[in-house]
């Protein structure tokens, strides 16, 4: 039976239909993968990008605060090198606690130039670990980039511009000495700066940062070849058949600008990979100085295949999938549809994957936060806590969980949560940082921060919230009181000396009529009693004028050395039977072989029998006297304290104990002079002497504790 003629053209016509549909529906297919998958491409790429733009910002804040430490330790220094007259010498142990501070921020070496009067006189110092030259005037190459340091004001720090010293950048930071004395200037090798930072960066698999200066050389990249290169011609010397239009449009005009962004651009290389490689960017500036404007800017990239190859990968299968599936689209629609959504999950579980990696490296830098010894957290504009990092909140002993969402009085005292409360509200309206420097009173703790307000702008650029970042600078506040009370002893050492002299004349002549006198005079008679108590009470002063040139007196330094084991052991022998007719225990607690030390072992005699009559008189009802030593070997110092159970010294006294004529005693009990004599003797055998005391209406154990730190001598002298 054959078949119709009219029915074979509706056969054929039925079969052109179905292709005709199913080329229809390939088509739109092909279509809507295509256009699928740029989408995904683009919202992957755009994700991955905001990625790396919060590791640039991140990094970028890092090396900010790294180049203020350094901006804070020069000026520090200029401090110290400024109290006191100039001294190369005297400089060089102050210095080398420098160096050892700031060595691992890149400083190889900090310079010193002295002007001096004309160029013959001019000099640099030279300092680093361990070392000290000069090189004179003659021989000084400086470069005629540096400031005048009469330019500089005490609070401006001058940073150069980086000089690409292949393999190394180097780079100087400046600060003036005052009176046009000269420059202090750091030595930085920027490479050592950066690597820290920058050497383990991933973004993604295979992504890295780099970093350029606004004269457009790296200072950092991976490549070391290109490290000191000028960043638009290195590129195209490694591969000339690639145009780096877009990646030098991007640097000239936005990175060297200061601007902070994304974007993509052709390379032909990443991490030994070569050929034509598409790679996302994201860059955001790095402030360098703003007394002297300057600005790097730091790049994180990564091939565009990392992400796009799983979405391209996805997509071929998909659409091998989709066209075996349309060949029986009548048979298998439910078997499609079932594919479909599994081959959804799977793609979400790849995006997921990626997503997790991402944020595994954010929260890598995260910890660099987390881990930092200093206060961090960031504020709202209705005052309360957004984050906070582990140390602010274990410092007054909470957890980050318990702060969050809460006023800043919760975690900080109420006196300074309010100061924070106003310093953020002045970030929120001005847009601008700002620092501040006040203490916070914890308990029986008193501590002085260092605070940086920063706006945190959105897109728009508004500012959403306030970051603080605060440093702990107790030491330092108290450094800079020691140094102040330093040189008021100082001043009064000098007015001592020459009152001093002034009365000794008057003195001697008293003394002298007075022996002529009692050569005349009848033994015992009562004439001669007189002259002896006048003669006495001469002596008596002329010791006390004595007693005031030895602290005034500056001579060389000792080469004498002591045994403070047996010096403190003579003192007790010689005060023993005092202190147990005043009911006191007497504890000693010195260690065996303790170190000889430099000093005369007379007048350190001198300095431990004045402590111990001075316990011995804040003890009036009997208490405790305790002497206990301790070496440093890392210093090579050894550590003397006598500590006693007395009324204590309140905090009103305690500043002036070591000035002249100053007691705390009733009238005829004291002179004044001992604590000051005291001081002289150690000050003037390169030691320290200092004091803390209790009251009973300050704590429940009151008493007073003198702490002694004296230079150990040499070891040969200790193994004699």
């Amino acid at each position: 039976m054959h078949e119709s003629p009219s029915r074979h053209r509706a056969y054929r016509k039925t079969i052109w239909m179905v292709l005709i549909t199913a080329f229809i529906l390939f088509a739109g297919v092909i279509a809507l993968g295509l256009w699928h998958s740029a989408e995904l491409r683009n919202i992957f790429s755009g994700q991955f990008n905001d990625e790396q733009q919060v590791i640039a910002q991140n990094i970028s804040r890092l090396i900010e605060r790294e180049l203020d430490f350094l901006e804070k330790e020069i000026r520090l220094l200029r401090s110290e090198v400024a109290a006191n007259p100039f001294s190369p010498e005297a400089l060089q142990p102050g210095i080398q606690k420098s160096l050892a501070r700031i060595s691992e921020s890149g400083v190889r070496k900090i310079m010193i130039t002295d002007p001096g009067k004309n160029t013959e006189e001019a000099a640099i110092h030279h300092y680093t670990t361990g070392d000290h030259w000069v090189l004179p005037g003659s021989e000084m190459n400086w470069p005629a980039s540096f400031p005048d340091p009469g330019a500089l004001s005490k609070e401006t720090v001058w940073f150069s511009r980086p000089k690409p010293d292949r393999p190394n950048i180097t780079m100087f930071m400046a600060a003036a000495l005052p009176a046009d004395k000269g420059l202090i200037v750091f030595d930085i090798n920027v490479s050592w700066l950066l690597s820290p930072f920058l050497k383990d960066i991933r973004s993604g698999k295979t992504g890295y940062a780099w970093i350029i200066c606004d004269q457009g050389y790296f200072l950092y990249h991976p490549e070391n070849d290109f490290i000191g290169r000028d960043a638009f011609d290195v590129r195209q010397q490694k591969d000339p058949r690639i145009s780096f239009h877009t990646i030098n449009f991007i640097q000239q005009e936005k990175m060297l600008k200061g601007l902070e962004g994304t974007g993509h651009y052709e390379s032909g290389w990443h991490r030994g990979m070569t050929g034509r490689i598409e790679k996302l960017i994201a860059y955001t500036p790095i402030r360098i100085s703003d007394a002297f404007p300057q600005r790097w800017s730091i790049a994180v990239v990564a091939p565009v295949a990392e992400i796009e190859g799983l979405v391209r990968d996805a997509q071929n299968r998909q659409m091998l999938i989709q066209v075996l599936i349309l060949t029986a689209i009548a048979a298998s629609a439910s078997a499609v549809l079932l594919f479909e959504k599994r081959w959804s999950r799977y793609l979400e579980q790849e995006v997921n994957e990626r997503t997790q990696a991402l944020s595994r490296s954010e929260e890598k830098y995260r910890s660099l936060v987390e881990s930092a010894e200093d206060f961090i957290f960031t504020v709202d504009p209705n005052g309360y806590l957004m984050s906070v990092n582990s140390f602010a909140a274990a410092f007054f002993g909470k957890t980050p969980e318990e702060c969050l969402k809460k006023p800043l009085s919760t975690l900080f005292p109420r006196h300074a949560a309010k100061k924070m409360s106003q310093l953020a509200g002045r970030v929120f309206r001005g847009k601008r940082s700002v620092q501040d420097t006040f203490d916070i009173a914890e308990k029986d703790r008193l501590t002085w921060i260092n605070a940086n307000f920063m706006p945190l702008k959105d897109k728009k650029g508004s500012v959403g919230a306030v970051l603080c970042i605060a440093r702990d600078v107790t030491e330092q506040k108290n450094l800079e009181s020691r140094l102040i009370n330093a040189e008021k002893l100082a001043s009064m050492g000098t007015l001592a000396a020459g009152v001093a002299h002034e009365i000794n004349n008057p003195i001697g002549v008293i003394l002298g009529f007075s022996d002529l006198l009692l050569q005349d005079a009848e033994p015992d008679s009562q004439a001669w009693e007189d002259l002896k108590t006048i003669e006495r009470q001469g002596m008596h002063c002329k010791q006390i004028v004595e007693n005031l040139l030895s602290f005034a007196r500056h001579g060389r330094e000792s080469t004498e050395y002591a045994d403070l084991a047996e010096c403190i052991d003579e003192v007790i022998k010689i005060t023993r039977h005092t202190l147990e007719m005043n009911d006191i225990e007497t504890d000693i607690r010195m260690p065996d072989h303790l170190p000889l030390v430099n000093g005369d072992f007379r007048q350190l005699q001198q300095v431990f029998l004045n402590l111990v009559n001075n316990s011995m008189a804040a003890m009036p009802a009997g208490g405790k006297l305790v002497l206990s030593g301790s070496v440093d070997e890392t210093n090579r110092r050894v550590i003397i304290t006598v500590s006693d159970t007395g009324t204590g010294i309140p905090e009103t006294d305690l500043s002036h104990i070591f000035e002249p004529f100053y007691t705390t005693k009733a009238e005829g009990e004291g002179t004044g002079l001992g604590l000051f004599v005291s001081y002289g003797i150690i000050n003037r055998y390169g030691g320290m002497i200092e004091c803390t005391s209790r009251t009973p209406e300050e704590s429940d154990n009151p008493g007073t504790t003198f702490t002694i730190t004296l230079l150990q001598a040499p070891e040969r002298m200790d193994h004699e």
